[in-house]
């Protein structure tokens, strides 16, 4: 119970920031989900950290890892809208922002999580 209670917390956090986020950093002008993006990417790179740390001599303990990389980062960063926003693109005809969007959010979310391992297995 104290499990579904920390990812319960931790998702909360998450989605609240991501949806802050969205709210002020979104372009309405152009249309692009910097939001997201930056939602994706930021939590990329945290959760390289974290479970970085929790595999590092277990710097964090499960109950940590549960509220921080399950939780916070899972609540965070979204598949979902992610999808939704590509969608949108395709129905506008937007087709490079589509292409540039996807392709930078899975290279860039990709080389986030390793940088976030990577920091913390060289500090």
């Amino acid at each position: 119970m104290k499990s579904l209670l920390l990812v319960f917390l931790g998702g909360g956090f998450g989605s609240t920031l991501r949806f802050l986020l969205g709210k002020y950093i979104n372009s309405s002008a152009t249309g692009i989900p910097y939001g997201t993006f930056a939602a994706n990417i930021l939590g990329s790179l945290l959760i390289g950290i974290i479970l970085g740390l929790a595999s590092k001599n277990q710097a964090i303990s499960e109950q940590y890892t549960l509220l921080l990389a399950t939780g916070f980062c899972g609540g965070f960063t979204t598949f979902s809208t992610f999808a939704y926003e590509n969608h949108v693109f395709l129905k506008s005809g937007d087709f490079m922002t589509f292409a540039m969007y996807t392709i930078a959010s899975f290279v860039i979310g990709f080389a986030a999580v390793f940088l976030g391992i990577y920091v913390v297995k060289y500090l």
